[in-house]
């Protein structure tokens, strides 16, 4: 069953080259996936020393000579730029800053100087940016309050970035959370489903009393792969099922795809400064741009990630 449904499924990447920054990357691995089905040649990069494999070239963002001759040698049709520091709670914050601000900014250079301009270049900041606010279903007008370091970090790249909207037809995308099979354990819900999974009796989990806009990254990539045929330059849209999930009702789910309740316990360690107690987006802007969105609901992509 498709995780997202549009009114076109047309093979709008034949003859195309896309770049995928963080390919090897839990999203990257599925956008490429979508792309590679509509056509497109896809390559990607990853940080140097990790993943390997035809048409991946190794380059550190950071390396402002690095990127420029990467990108001088693939000459990308299309481009869709996920390779970040993407988990909120990274130890490293200068390192935060560093990859998802300048080494943005070293890409955008390198395809502005190019001779041969792409039709589309995505950004993937974050629906963190947000931060708390008082709004129920958050639109893309709604006034940006980052809580932490790592929205701060995807805000400043979106500024940033816009310097370069004169040159380069950028599409800026602010995914709420999404999930599914590959994502690392060390975020909620894959973390949650390994539990059920081993059998496990007991978890230790952070803040109960947090509600999330949970998609399936299936989705996320489809909706990327028809913003680059749609180019919609210039705009910002949030990626998103329209729906909140509290993470009792997540628990609740999975309870019932294993067939058993764990026992949960809040561990003071896992409770993040600032968090975010509620974020739920509105995806009618999306809509409007790539047709009629029908997202999975989470307890298919809950069950898909532990039959998997």
């Amino acid at each position: 069953m498709a995780a997202l449904q549009f009114l076109s499924a047309e093979r709008e990447g034949e003859g195309k080259r896309a770049l995928v920054t963080g390919l090897a990357g839990f999203t990257g691995h599925y956008v490429a996936q979508e792309l590679r089905a509509a056509g497109y040649e896809v390559f990607g990069t990853s940080v140097p020393g990790h993943a390997h494999g035809e048409n991946i070239v190794a380059v550190d963002l950071c390396d402002r000579a690095g990127v420029a001759a990467m990108v001088q040698e693939l000459q990308p049709d299309v481009v869709v730029h996920l390779a970040a520091i993407a988990f909120v709670a990274h130890s490293d914050v200068e390192q935060i800053y560093r990859v998802n601000v300048v080494g943005t900014r070293n890409l955008l250079e390198a395809l502005a100087a190019a001779p041969k301009k792409p039709s589309a270049v995505l950004l993937a900041s974050s629906a963190n940016i947000y931060g708390n606010t008082e709004v129920a279903v958050i639109h893309e007008d709604v006034p940006a309050a980052p809580a932490n370091d790592y929205a701060v970090s995807k805000l400043a790249m979106e500024y940033m970035a816009r310097l370069w909207c004169d040159r380069l037809p950028l599409i800026f995308v602010r995914p709420f959370n999404y999930t599914g099979v590959g994502q690392h354990e060390n975020f909620l819900l894959p973390k949650i489903v390994s539990h059920f999974r081993r059998r496990a009796t007991d978890i230790e989990l952070g803040n109960l009393h947090v509600w999330r806009d949970f998609s399936d990254v299936r989705m996320v990539a489809a909706a990327y792969r028809r913003l680059l045929a749609a180019a919609p330059a210039g705009q910002t849209l949030n990626i998103c099922s329209g729906s909140a999930y509290s993470l009792g009702e997540a628990l609740d789910m999975m309870a019932t795809i294993a067939g058993y309740k764990i026992n949960v316990h809040v561990n003071p360690a896992f409770v993040r400064a600032n968090e975010v107690a509620r974020l739920s987006g509105d995806n009618r802007r999306l809509a409007a741009v790539v047709g009629a969105i029908q997202p999975l609901p989470l307890e298919q992509t809950l069950r898909w990630m532990y039959e998997a």
